[in-house]
């Protein structure tokens, strides 16, 4: 009772009340030894709740799932709840904590709708909802970023790609690997897909050593460190496991059972046959020379230069040796344009440094709803 009379006031200094309901005797007897700490009122109190708040915090942080499935979504609400459907039967043989990430690039059907009520029904399901169609790699990359599991599988949502593959994928991750690809050994799709596509795997498998037979599958299954890592814009959507593979991760490949379209029409046109030779070489450029861009550039310049000089030298040796005037021999000129697509070449290089050097990275899509 007495400590509790000569607790000092908030100040740390006790208060004149507290002190005048004292008797001189007690206040001489306990006053001095209550001030010997000097600390002000209230203060362990205050160090305790904020450590039990600090314990409730973390105690009521969401716990991240162990899987994370991440769905691009375009005009495919025929599918969408067949889809949901089997990937529901996974998921209770898997026996996992997940969530479901849909992302709607900018459909112009009823797919949003239908994803808005899946979140509804099941809070794990989640939807995000772009303002205009940015493609594929956007809304992967988008996906990676709001993914929280430790593992992190992407499909498709036209049905074509199987969900009961996800428990032989994950199989197959445990193994050691940190992405594993779906093989579409029987393929469903006309054969002027299928022809393309061959083509592109068995270049890109020589171009890139890595020797998958279908780097553009859309099932796979990825360490979460791999999503974040990895960097997708543009159309690299395709080349996913050779960006991987440049970056250290171990990648292969799994036979996966492969479907025919039900709804809907494929995305799939002539113009992806020369867009994938440019993604092959945006893919060869980036993994190798993006960060040092006058490595290839300036190494090219530099050869040119080297050229262009060697001409000049030779015909400036026949004119001394008495040759004929050598301003008017085309060699000469030759030379002379080496050299100055080598001196351009070289600046390329230098300035693409210093874009380098001042990069910053900007969202390349446009969110206009997120059900979290």
């Amino acid at each position: 009772m007495i400590q509790e009379e000569i607790q000092p006031a908030s100040g740390g200094q006790p208060s004149e009340q507290t002190i005048s309901q004292v008797s001189p005797g007690t206040q001489r007897r306990h006053f001095p030894r209550r001030r010997r700490p000097h600390r002000a009122a209230g203060q362990p109190q205050a160090a305790d709740e904020q450590r039990t708040s600090q314990a409730a915090g973390q105690a009521g942080a969401p716990r991240a799932p162990d899987l994370s499935i991440v769905i691009p979504v375009y005009n495919e609400e025929q599918s969408l709840e067949e889809l949901l459907r089997r990937i529901r039967e996974t998921l209770a043989v898997l026996h996992m904590s997940y969530e479901i990430i849909f992302v709607d690039d900018g459909s112009t059907d009823g797919s949003f709708n239908i994803l808005r009520r899946f979140h509804r029904m099941n809070p794990r399901i989640k939807a995000i909802q772009f303002r205009r169609n940015f493609g594929k790699s956007a809304a992967l990359s988008v996906g990676f970023t709001h993914a929280r599991g430790t593992y992190v599988v992407t499909m498709d949502s036209d049905l074509q790609d199987d969900p009961h593959e996800i428990p032989n994928l994950l199989k197959k991750l445990k193994e050691g690997y940190d992405l594993v690809s779906g093989w579409k050994k029987k393929r469903y799709d006309p054969i002027s897909k299928t022809l393309p596509s061959r083509f592109f795997n068995f270049v890109t498998s020589v171009m890139t050593g890595l020797k998958l037979h279908d780097f553009n599958s859309g099932l796979k299954i990825y360490r979460n460190e791999v999503v974040k890592q990895l960097r997708i814009y543009g159309e690299l959507h395709r080349y996913i496991p050779a960006l991987a593979h440049w970056n250290g991760f171990r990648v292969t490949e799994i036979p996966v059972q492969h479907h025919p379209r039900r709804f809907g029409k494929s995305k799939f046109g002539p113009d992806r046959f020369l867009k994938g030779f440019l993604d092959l070489l945006t893919v060869l450029f980036t993994t190798r020379y993006i960060r040092r861009p006058l490595h290839l550039f300036g190494g090219i310049g530099v050869l040119f230069a080297i050229i262009g000089v060697a001409i000049d030298i030779y015909l400036v040796i026949l004119k001394l040796l008495g040759e004929t005037a050598i301003s008017n021999r085309p060699l000469f000129l030759v030379g002379i344009l080496f050299i100055i697509v080598g001196v351009q070449l070289i600046s390329i290089g230098l300035i693409g440094e210093m874009i380098t050097k001042a990069e910053h990275s900007e969202a390349e899509y446009s969110i206009r709803e997120i059900l979290m």
